[in-house]
């Protein structure tokens, strides 16, 4: 008897650190149609790694909001700040093989010594100062306290690397085209920040992996970091899933919406009376004359 496909998976992974707003909507919509449509399984991610800014009282302000959209996923959340042993064990697979280094420096220092070098995100480009520091000088540091944080050593791990690294990235569509990863781009990227279990970099990689994610479907704005990702997946032996990365919402003033910017989250709209039909609608997963709303894409 030979065994059934897996089925497809999904994950919808917000942050627990603000409140969720149009274009989380959006695509935790986008998850569950393209769930729906190929009879798939919907996950739910909480990524709470940022125990600064991640709030119990946020994620359940986010589970309140899905509910109200109308989002059924199965089973129940995955908490990264509850696998903090899974990230462990891929950090200790990558060091093992010199892949990964201690880093002591400052954001200002980095900052100051990046020059106008700058990652895919605009962050100051790591230029590799504590790549070179000796093991006597890591362990005196790590001794008298001072906090590191892990870096990928990405010219070691680009050595080990596939050449042709790419992965296959429908869009909002539903043809295939394979797009040539660029995780040079990224440098050295943090693996385990100073203070947290695992970057998103890593975190995501792994979770991925051990939910059996099939299908990736975020925002346009995390296109470059799939880059990242998919070093991370070729490093560690993991499958790599389908990727669809969808156009964002933007706010009234034509910017991408985020919680940074503080842009009007779910909860307001449900208080000034709107419905999650009508939210559905502006958004496109309803017949258009449902809602009042009216909402702009890039």
């Amino acid at each position: 008897m030979t065994t059934p496909p897996p089925r497809p998976t999904f994950r919808f992974a917000p942050s627990p650190n603000g409140a969720l707003h149009l274009g989380h909507a959006y695509s935790a919509l986008m998850n569950q149609r393209l769930a729906a449509e190929v009879r798939g399984r919907l996950l739910l991610r909480i990524e709470d790694l940022d125990r600064t800014r991640c709030k119990r009282e946020y994620e359940q302000a986010i589970l309140d909001d899905l509910n109200w959209l109308g989002l059924v996923f199965d089973g129940p959340p995955r908490r990264q700040s509850e696998h903090g042993q899974d990230y462990a064990r891929a950090l200790a697979c990558l060091s093992a093989r010199g892949l990964v280094y201690p880093c002591f420096c400052s954001r200002a220092r980095i900052a100051a010594t990046a020059g106008r070098a700058r990652d895919p995100d605009g962050a100051p480009l790591y230029s590799g100062l504590c790549r070179a520091l000796e093991a006597r000088d890591i362990a005196a540091r790590l001794a008298a306290g001072e906090r590191a944080a892990l870096r990928l050593d990405a010219s070691r791990a680009l050595a080990e690397a596939p050449a042709d690294l790419c992965w296959r990235e429908y869009g909002e569509g539903a043809r295939e085209a394979p797009h040539r990863a660029d995780p040079a781009a990224w440098g050295d990227f943090v693996l385990r920040g100073k203070d947290n279990a695992a970057s998103y970099h890593l975190a995501v990689v792994v979770d991925d992996a051990l939910q059996g994610v099939s299908d990736v479907v975020r925002g346009r704005d995390l296109l470059a970091a799939t880059s990242a990702h998919r070093l991370l997946q070729a490093l560690l032996g993991l499958a790599a899933p389908r990727y669809r990365h969808h156009r964002l919402v933007l706010d009234a003033k034509g910017a991408k919406m985020s919680k940074s910017a503080s842009s009007p989250p779910l909860r307001a709209l449900r208080a000034a009376g709107y419905s999650a039909l009508e939210v559905r609608a502006a958004l496109g997963f309803a017949a258009p004359n449902e809602s009042r709303l009216t909402v702009s894409f890039s």
